[in-house]
């Protein structure tokens, strides 16, 4: 016999898997006006969003959650305003629905294409970022699919709150409301329960710590596509321009603490770490970084009279990601060095090197095996927003279907076309 979370989840993914078809009918220019009336009613009724994330956040402050978590839970007026941009920009984008793959004539005439279909019912699951829940939605409505969202009962006051402007708009404009749904107020439970919805919810998307991905992944009957966690390096090669370094740095670091795109490795070569480390750790410490240091960044730390405070690394550094105002350093010898302490620790999330000689650019940028790759430029750039996409619905770091940033397109299925005149198989 079902329990009650399992009836109450599983109805709520054939809800939205009976409201989805409804989409196949819309023409782009619909799809655009609804998610340009949601953006317009979530300023309108920013104030009750921010009462219900203030609830969230004092729950969050009771229990002692770290300022970079924080961070990523709290909303204002001027971040719901944000978050309705991004489904302006997704407004904005070209439909992927309906393009055409590939295509061609057969030799016996038949008329043969792959075009983007959508991919139905897409589940999320995430922790504690509101955001992603007006992003996940806006995407999927955009790219045809309903969308079954469990953000986490951290954040159960903002999500009922965003997903119930959300789905007062689509009643509005004549659509089924469960093309969004929510379940969060069925906990763990109900994330057990999403995860067999086979047949229900044609794939899930797990968006959070590793230890949200890690079971999603080994637990789920649904297909999954990985979003990993960001445990991201920066390389300041023996030709960097330091002057560019401290910027990327401090901008890599400080901009956002609790996001995956945020730095969390700092690698130097040795050639110019007695130069490079005293300047870095100025804007560090004057945000009050924590550096976790292999011994010769220590030592030329300490040397420097550097203000960082500067704690010894230990191995479970090279594989943490903070998302606080932690950051682990270590001296390279060399850049092979740099590649193979990549290699060993990475999560394949984003990885940038700092230099100016073009052959150890190009060596990294072929050699590192991470979704986004960059040269002198700050991981904070690793974001579908970034790359042009609209918003983002996370950032795969698997090898299949899709790799990095993720928008309209990879959620997006494809399925082929084929026209005859009366053909039969020979």
């Amino acid at each position: 016999m079902n329990s009650p979370v399992t009836t109450a989840v599983l109805a709520a993914a054939r809800a939205a898997k009976d409201a989805q078809p409804v989409l196949a009918r819309l023409h782009r220019g619909a799809k655009d006006q609804l998610l340009l009336a949601m953006a317009e009613a979530l300023v309108e009724r920013a104030e009750e969003i921010v009462d219900a994330n203030a609830r969230d956040l004092a729950a969050a402050d009771a229990a002692g959650i770290a300022p970079g978590l924080r961070d990523r839970l709290a909303l204002d007026v001027a971040r719901v305003e944000a978050i309705s941009h991004q489904l302006r920009d997704a407004a904005a984008l070209p439909d992927p629905i309906g393009e055409v793959i590939r295509g061609s004539v057969l030799d016996n005439g038949l008329e043969l294409r792959e075009v983007r279909v959508p991919m139905g019912v897409i589940g999320m699951v995430y922790e504690a970022r509101p955001n992603v829940t007006v992003d996940a939605a806006g995407l999927a409505l955009k790219a045809g699919s309903a969308v079954v969202l469990r953000g986490g009962s951290a954040a159960l006051h903002s999500n009922t709150a965003l997903i119930g402007v959300l789905r007062d708009v689509l009643v509005g404009r004549g659509l089924p409301a469960d093309l969004i749904v929510g379940i969060d107020e069925h906990g763990r439970d109900g994330v057990d329960v999403l995860m067999r919805a086979r047949g229900l919810v044609d794939v899930l998307i797990p968006r959070g710590g590793a230890g949200l991905i890690r079971r999603v992944v080994e637990h789920s009957r649904i297909p999954v596509i990985e979003t990993g966690t960001g445990k991201t390096h920066v390389l300041i090669d023996a030709s960097a321009d330091l002057d560019q370094a401290v910027d990327i740095v401090a901008n890599a670091k400080l901009q956002r603490v609790g996001v995956c795109n945020a730095l969390e490795t700092l690698l130097v070569h040795r050639d110019i770490a007695e130069e490079a480390l005293p300047r870095i750790a100025v804007p560090l410490a004057e945000a009050g970084v924590r550096l976790h240091a292999d011994e010769t960044a220590a030592a030329l730390l300490t040397a420097a009279g550097a203000a960082a405070e500067v704690v010894p690394a230990t191995a479970e550094d090279w594989d943490t990601e903070y998302l606080a105002l932690e950051l682990a350093v270590a001296v390279v010898a060399d850049l092979d060095a740099a590649l193979d302490h990549i290699r060993a620790h990475s999560t394949g999330h984003t990885e940038s090197i700092l230099t100016r000689d073009l052959t150890s650019q190009q060596r990294f940028l072929v050699e590192v095996d991470s979704a986004v790759v960059m040269a002198n430029a700050s991981t904070r750039f690793s974001d579908g927003g970034e790359f042009g996409f609209g918003a983002e619905i996370g950032i795969s770091t698997q090898k299949l279907h899709a790799r990095g940033p993720m928008g309209l397109r990879e959620i997006t299925a494809s399925k082929w076309l084929m026209v005859g005149q009366g053909h039969v198989r020979p």
